[in-house]
């Protein structure tokens, strides 16, 4: 494939190693008129992240889901925020069935895992700068089968356990990974009625933890990931 301009792409990992990697293979894309590709930033956090889609609005994002301090969930959820148009491709080193379907739901445009990049990558970003959604046949079965899964559970889910317009707001963003203080920043309370909130969303789904929470919720089909 070959492109008129370059494809401008910033790299969301917080190993500059694999960071490198990343642009010595877009090297190679190039000296075979694969693809064209250029790297206008990169970032390890998702501070950083989103500092730069708003000071180089890239056409194109590989985001890997663990990153310094924060979550790729959050990153995704963050660049829809500020009106990122883009792409959005993840690259994961987790194939878990949860890790897709939480990255494909929270709006990314594929995913690809990591030891999977030598083969998949250029084909991967080809086809979701076309407009379309890319995953590899592996993926795309783990996606659906959660997807069928929880769209069984959503109504059952709803008649057995009631939560407050807040709460569900709350466990939203507990869900993409947000921290109690970013939780309060995106609805405009205090730390401490997020504690609250999460205490009360605890018993509500008879768990005692974040992560009890989050895989409770997603099972269950209170939230989207």
């Amino acid at each position: 494939m070959t492109t008129a301009q370059p494809i401008s792409v910033l790299l969301v990992d917080d190993e500059p190693q694999f960071r490198q990697g990343l642009k010595t293979l877009f090297h190679f894309y190039s000296l075979n008129h694969c693809l064209d590709l250029n790297v206008v930033g990169e970032a390890a956090t998702v501070e950083q992240a989103t500092h730069l889609v708003i000071e180089q609005h890239p056409a194109l994002i590989l985001l890997d889901l663990e990153l310094a301090g924060g979550s790729g969930i959050n990153a995704l959820s963050q660049f829809w925020q500020i009106g990122f148009k883009g792409k959005t491709l993840v690259l994961s080193g987790h194939r878990e069935d949860e890790w897709v379907f939480r990255a494909m739901q929270a709006g990314s445009n594929g995913y690809v895992v990591k030891d999977r990049i030598a083969v998949e990558l250029c084909e991967a970003i080809a086809t979701i700068t076309q407009g379309n959604i890319y995953l590899s046949p592996e993926l795309a079965t783990s996606f659906f089968r959660l997807f069928h899964f929880y769209a069984g559970r959503t109504v059952q889910a709803c008649e057995q356990v009631h939560l407050t317009e807040r709460e569900q707001e709350v466990l939203h963003w507990l869900v993409q990974g947000a921290s109690n203080d970013e939780i309060a920043n995106q609805l405009y309370i205090t730390v401490a009625t997020v504690k609250a909130h999460l205490t009360a969303i605890f018993e509500k789904l008879s768990v005692t933890s974040r992560t009890q929470a989050i895989v409770k919720a997603l099972k269950m089909g209170l939230v989207c990931a």
